[in-house]
């Protein structure tokens, strides 16, 4: 039976839109953000009290600028459409700052419904950043970073998210100590540490159901511009 198309730039917007909203969700569950965005908002508490003007959003292209030099180092090279990666992150952070407002009329008073706006969180970020992997068109820089390192130490995409998904949840501890105070634990909570644990294998089953139901192809001739 001939699979149905997903437009890899339909993948990409889907995957903008699903991971901005997951992330709200989390946020507002308050059990913990997830482990890659949690320096972002731990910049974004320490800095909007004292600029106010300062929004979660512009807190995580802020930082994703810092990533993409990191990751043009890591790879050893530069390509044109890494760049775009930027531009995404700054989409990415207006939807991000919108879906922020609307989320937080969500009802959160009692535990079940924290749990479903966690779980639900959780579960459309590895959708989405599966979605992601699936596009040729930059992802943010996060996901750029991944797709890069693992295609230079050639590991599977999925072992190496986890791996980065660690290494910035121990980051994010390191910054709620040094700016909020030792022992101190803001915006990592343990559905960051589960989130860590589990968001690689999310995303690898994510991925393979993408692959096994759907044919992805390009709908414009763009691919070139990003490679």
């Amino acid at each position: 039976m001939k699979k149905p198309v997903l437009y890899t730039e339909a993948a990409y917007g889907l995957g903008m839109v699903g991971l901005s909203f997951s992330v709200a969700l989390m946020t507002r569950a308050d059990f913990g953000v997830s482990m890659v965005v949690a320096p972002a908002y731990l910049l974004y508490l320490k800095l909007n009290p004292l600029f106010p003007f300062f929004t979660f959003g512009m807190a995580e292209y802020t930082l994703q600028a810092a990533l993409l030099l990191f990751t043009v180092l890591a790879v050893r090279k530069f390509r044109p459409y890494f760049l775009f990666s930027f531009v995404t992150a700054v989409l990415y952070g207006f939807l991000l700052d919108g879906w922020m407002l609307l989320v937080g009329r969500f009802p959160a008073e009692s535990l079940p419904l924290r749990i479903l706006w966690y779980v639900l969180g959780i579960l459309l970020g590895a959708a989405s950043i599966a979605c992601f992997f699936q596009t040729y068109i930059a992802p943010e820089v996060y996901e750029l970073l991944v797709k890069e390192l693992a295609e230079k130490l050639r590991k599977p995409t999925h072992r190496v998210k986890t791996v980065y998904d660690c290494v910035s949840c121990a980051a994010a501890v390191l910054m709620s100590f040094a700016f909020f105070g030792w022992g101190r634990f803001e915006g990592v909570k343990l559905g960051t540490v589960i989130c860590a644990l589990v968001n690689g294998f999310l995303i690898g089953k994510c991925t393979a159901f993408l692959n096994r139901r759907f044919e992805c192809r390009d709908a414009l001739p763009w691919r070139k511009y990003f490679s």
